[in-house]
């Protein structure tokens, strides 16, 4: 099969959890480095990647209902997804998720958005949301933008790939 040529990805970035705001960012930077144009139109919860405070240094990882979550290192068994709900809990998966990603040599979310910017990736902010969550420009790192729907559809009326995450 040919491999089709890309010319523009848009990507829809909906989730702003730590394990949710990976897939988008590298899908992102992927199609850059292929030379693709590449948007993110974030909306959502996944505006808060881009905010200032409270950011991406500060993305959780959920592990309430989700079982997908490996078991931990320092245990033969997975532990059951009830301990999950305990207090603490969250800042404990968010903590093992971080050593393993800096184990294995991945790139942290503010290091993937300065290179995702770096090569070109236009990442717009979707005014709505904004809107319902009270949130400002300026509380934002710099985007391309703020766009609502219609900003958002007629950018993606001519992309090769667009994906909502």
């Amino acid at each position: 099969m040919a491999k089709k040529e890309l010319k523009k990805v848009v990507l829809v970035v909906s989730k702003g959890n730590l394990d949710e705001a990976y897939p988008p960012l590298m899908i992102a930077t992927g199609a850059a480095t292929m030379g693709a144009e590449v948007h993110m139109f974030f909306t959502f919860y996944g505006i808060n990647i881009l905010k200032k405070k409270g950011g991406a240094d500060s993305l959780k990882l959920s592990p309430v209902g989700n079982p997908a979550m490996p078991k931990p290192d320092f245990s033969p068994f997975q532990i059951p997804n009830i301990i999950s709900a305990l207090p603490g809990m969250t800042d404990i998966a968010t903590w093992m998720m971080k050593r393993k990603i800096k184990q294995t040599g991945i790139m942290s979310i503010p290091e993937l958005l300065k290179s995702a910017q770096e090569m070109g990736v236009k990442f717009w902010a979707c005014t709505p949301t904004m809107k319902l969550m009270g949130i400002e420009e300026e509380d934002l790192i710099p985007t391309s933008g703020c766009i609502g729907v219609a900003g958002f559809l007629d950018m993606a009326a001519d992309a090769d790939v667009t994906l909502f995450i």
